[in-house]
């Protein structure tokens, strides 16, 4: 991963290495690292995909990134702070080679907040491998609870027109018929191939696409909860919140909460 100035990670002779970024810069570009890989968004949101699996951050989550996985990041946030720590891990540890996005405890926030003055410290430092190694031995206690809230992007070439379709019309109702005939599918064979791709029907494929965007836009606190429900195509704040709820396990409000 790179910022404003570039730091080969697998190149340090080092088990942690901290990396702190105020408006942090994005290349956008797939890439993999050693080292596993703890990724905090301070405030703003970010968008990774990881292995063909697109994943949101909002403000106060992270995602623990496993060694050697293929990933790229990118943000539709104005300015995004982010905390990235990389570290050897246990590799016998079967949590450390899973993805796990997950909101971030107050405990665990502090503990991230206190490791910044460490923060692009390019020699050992036994004080920085004490404290990380704890932090380490204790996240998959932290992400009990974690979500997988993530998109598949289908392989499929037939998918494709149907995908930036759903992407870019999320908020509108959507017709299965209309779809098949951008697919050039019938609409059984559309709904086969798109749930063996995806993990998902269309019609829930689209409702995580609106919870997304309705993360990205209660992140970014411009909206009211209200007004983010209708602006993600919702006809009631009761639907929203029903929908909401289903995917998450929370209300919007609890959300909301967090965050601040």
């Amino acid at each position: 991963m790179n910022a404003n100035n570039s730091i080969e990670v697998d190149e340090l002779h080092k088990p942690y290495f901290v990396w702190f970024e105020e408006n942090w810069i994005h290349d956008d570009v797939l890439h993999q690292h050693q080292k596993g890989q703890l990724v905090y968004v301070e405030s703003g949101f970010q968008y990774i995909t990881i292995e063909e699996k697109i994943y949101l951050l909002p403000q106060n989550h992270a995602v623990w990134i496993p060694p050697n996985t293929i990933h790229k990041t990118n943000s539709h946030s104005e300015k995004i702070n982010l905390m990235i720590m990389f570290a050897e891990v246990d590799r016998k540890n079967s949590f450390y080679h899973e993805v796990n996005v997950f909101s971030v405890p107050p405990v665990l926030k502090e503990m991230i907040k206190y490791v910044e003055k460490w923060s692009k410290l390019l020699s050992k430092d036994a004080d920085e491998t004490i404290f990380l190694r704890a932090l380490f031995n204790e996240l998959p206690h932290f992400v009990e609870h974690s979500l997988k809230l993530h998109i598949c992007l289908p392989k499929d070439k037939r998918l494709t027109k149907v995908i930036e379709h759903l992407h870019h019309d999320y908020h509108k109702e959507i017709r299965i018929e209309d779809l098949g005939e951008t697919a050039l599918l019938s609409t059984r064979t559309l709904e086969r191939i798109f749930k063996k791709e995806t993990g998902l029907t269309l019609s829930k494929y689209q409702q995580m696409l609106r919870i997304i965007k309705s993360l990205e836009l209660l992140s970014a606190g411009n909206l009211t909860i209200s007004e983010t429900a209708y602006e993600v195509g919702y006809k009631s704040v009761q639907a929203y919140t029903r929908s909401f709820q289903a995917v998450m396990q929370f209300r919007p409000t609890d959300f909301v909460k967090n965050i601040k």
